[in-house]
């Protein structure tokens, strides 16, 4: 149920499709929006710029390559900030053509004597997708084709070789003899080396399903097979002849996908199977050690509450489990919201490795020897570790980002690996995200807060400033001519004594004395966290404060950051506190002289989807309005790994499951519903919808839906669709919510 909703996609055709219009002013002869379509074009310049794009480190991080435009890479050395041309692509072609060479992504060899090109990228899932990769020499200038058809592909860290997977086969390309090499040759439909079925790509995490070793020695992959999981057909309904597509897709209860790690030494091309037994379990991560040929292997039960970590030999497929974890509830191995794939760590040239782990009730790090010997904590204290950055095995220095500062808040620090000397290198208020270089020598540090648009600084290892790479000064100037209704962050108690953090958008020209409609927009899944002390770039929300709507973000209980008693309440009860929290919400804002209590909204998505839906069945009479995208609307029709993790298995938790779904409670439906989904729907399926709306009519409760068939789990499937929806659930609230003259 993961879901972050990015709308950059649509804003180039946004952009294409926004006419030029006399503006409205204020008093203040600040600029109005003049329509909504105005408003959503408006998020990317309220977003400005995020600094350089695609930075690279090189050089083993004593430079930093970007992007200029599409056709230039540059790099920049922080020692002496001077900049160098590496990439002029303006009269580059593609091999044996006239046609003009375009990439989608790039990435570095370890020695950046070459650089991998990724072209002609053709979706597959969400991070996936078939490309054709080329190889670019910085020294001589010249571009070759290496794979065609490919979904994924990674040069050796010696430089000498790429390897790519390719029809779910995994080969090897050599530079020096010009040959490709064929690694695997078993795949068949639903049986892949080196690749990831839908269920693995999307709960776990990773699109990759192989690795190098640091020395270019071994090839460790996943081997999956996908031959016994039930398949989901989707369609689009074009035409007069229907087309199906379909995906191996496990719904609770059902065969999960089986996995094993194989491992492939390059010079005699030996495969060896790691000997750990997978049972009814998942192999989410694995990872290269310091030692030569030794594989770290992560194993999770189906449940997701016991961990074993073993040590595996390469060439001989050994096994030791090293480490076993058990808990009540679930472990993570990767944090999808903060966009962290690994809380593992094995740095190189020692023999240790570190580990994210909440089992002192708060995300803290550890450090262990390679028995599985605990050494010693590394941090500790009620709050949580979201991020390590570098981990220093010369210096003895952690580099982490945490929630110390405030759980709305990003902040780095350093520490040493023994816990002592923690030190704080940012010191800005706001939610900070830090891009390390990998010899720990410096860092680019992009920031902002409810005052401050983006700003992005490289700074060296003490924290001192080397140079302001943006500030954003276009967006403060685009807030300056133009109305701009800030976040504003505050907290209040629930009835059962939980604090809960909300932010609040007031409307512009906000007069304490009126009444105000309110519309949380909400997501609420577990680890996921809707309120920081970061910049408003929604130019929905204000087009909305614009109309005199108050709009509210809430982090309620399940929400990441906060630790594991307020993150986990939610297991095996999903929706149960989260709609408490949300229906808290309304009730303090209604306590607000300027809030309307009896207009009040809630609108989410995905999961948030199933919490506009599920709060406003459950909690009848609190909300007049409900928006509702792409809802889960009953777990077990779900998907394994991600329901599972937080809801249990069946048959032993069935009751908890019927509780826990929206079409359970379709009878209390008091208000205006309105629903939007997607057909094309491959992550929540758009049976979910239709199951809802067969039990709202069965209990004679009326609700509005609309269907975007080509869509996908975004539902709106263009900008022109994307505008509608946003339209429609902008007319819903003015027809539903303002109808009615506040008292």
């Amino acid at each position: 149920m993961n879901y972050r909703i990015s709308v950059g996609w649509l804003l180039s055709a946004l952009a294409l499709t926004v006419q030029v219009v006399t503006a409205q002013t204020t008093t203040s002869g600040k600029q109005r929006y003049t329509s909504l379509q105005q408003a959503l074009f408006a998020s990317g310049q309220l977003s400005g710029s995020s600094g350089p794009r695609n930075v690279n480190w090189i050089d083993g991080g004593n430079r930093f390559s970007y992007i200029a435009d599409q056709n230039t890479i540059k790099s920049l050395s922080p020692k002496d900030q001077k900049e160098s041309l590496i990439f002029d692509g303006s009269q580059l072609r593609f091999p044996g053509t006239s046609k003009p060479f375009t990439y989608d992504e790039f990435q570095w060899s370890k020695d950046s004597k070459n650089i991998l090109f990724q072209a002609n990228f053709r979706p597959v899932y969400r991070r996936s997708g078939i490309s054709d990769y080329y190889v670019y020499s910085v020294a001589d200038k010249s571009l070759k084709l290496v794979a065609k058809d490919a979904q994924t592909a990674e040069l050796a860290p010696d430089g000498r070789k790429v390897g790519y997977e390719r029809g779910g086969d995994l080969f090897v390309f050599d530079f020096a003899t010009q040959q490709e090499t064929r690694l695997t040759n078993d795949a068949k439909p639903a049986f892949y080396n080196g690749r990831f079925g839908w269920a693995y790509e999307e709960e776990f995490g990773l699109a990759q399903a192989w690795y190098w070793s640091p020395d270019s020695k071994f090839i460790a992959f996943w081997q999956s097979d996908e031959r016994q999981v039930p398949i989901y057909r989707l369609t689009d309904y074009a035409g007069f002849d229907e087309t199906y597509d379909s995906l191996p897709y496990p719904r609770v209860g059902d065969k999960n996908p089986t996995v094993r790690i194989g491992v492939i030494e390059l010079a005699n091309q030996h495969k060896e199977w790691m000997n750990v037994d997978l049972g009814d379990g998942y192999i989410p991560r694995i990872y290269w050690t310091s030692q030569e040929g030794q594989l770290a292997l992560v194993h999770l039960n189906r449940k997701q509450n016991h961990m074993r970590l073993f040590m595996t030999n390469g060439r001989t497929g050994a096994a030791k489990q090293i480490m076993e974890e058990t808990a009540t509830k679930w472990i993570d191995v990767f944090d999808f919201f903060a966009n962290i794939n690994h809380l593992l760590y094995f740095p190189a040239g020692v023999q240790e490795y570190y580990w994210v782990s909440d089992r002192d009730g708060f995300a803290h790090l550890y450090r262990y020897d390679y028995s599985g010997k605990l050494l010693n904590p590394v941090t500790s204290g009620k709050w949580e570790v979201t991020y390590v950055h570098h981990i220093d095995p010369k210096t003895r220095k952690v580099y982490f980002t945490s929630t110390e500062a405030a759980p709305t808040e990003r902040q780095l620090f350093s520490i040493d690996t023994d816990g002592k000397n923690k030190r704080r290198l940012t010191t800005v208020p706001g939610k900070h995200t830090v891009d390390f270089s990998p010899n720990g020598q410096y860092f680019i540090d992009q920031y902002s807060n409810v005052q401050t648009p983006t700003q992005v600084e490289l700074r060296d290892v003490s924290g001192k400033l080397i140079k302001t790479l943006e500030t954003n000064e276009s967006v403060k100037q685009y807030i300056a001519g133009h109305t701009y209704a800030p976040k504003e962050l505050t907290s209040f108690t629930t009835s059962d004594g939980q604090k809960i953090d909300i932010s609040i958008i007031r409307p512009i020209d906000f007069d304490p004395t009126k009444k105000y409609p309110v519309m949380l927009d909400i997501y609420g899944g577990p680890g996921a966290q809707s309120v920081y002390n970061e910049f408003n770039t929604q130019g929905w929300h204000q087009w909305l404060a614009q109309q005199g709507y108050v709009i509210v973000g809430v982090n309620n209980r399940g929400s990441g950051g906060y630790g594991r008693d307020f993150e986990k309440i939610v297991y095996e009860q999903l929706g149960k506190y989260e709609s408490l929290d949300f229906s808290e919400t309304a009730v303090y804002l209604a306590k607000q002289p300027w809030v309307d209590g009896k207009r009040i909204a809630i609108r989410g998505h995905s999961y948030g989807g199933y919490m506009s839906s599920y709060t406003m069945l459950t909690h009848p009479g609190v909300f007049r309005v409900s928006l509702v995208g792409a809802p889960v609307t009953d777990w077990r029709l779900y998907d394994s790994i991600y329901t599972e993790r937080y809801m249990g298995l069946l048959p032993e938790n069935e009751e908890k499951y019927k509780a826990s779904a929206v079409t359970t409670y379709a009878k209390n439906l008091a208000g205006k519903l309105f629903v939007a989904h997607s057909t094309m729907d491959e992550n929540v399926h758009v049976r979910n919808t239709f199951q809802l709306m067969k039990a709202l009519e069965d209990a004679g409760k009326d609700a509005d839906l609309r269907i975007y068939p080509p869509g996908t789990h975004r539902v709106s499937y263009s900008a022109t669709s994307y505008v509608l929806l946003h339209q429609q659930y902008t007319d819903y609230l003015a027809e539903h919510l303002k109808g009615e003259p506040a008292n």
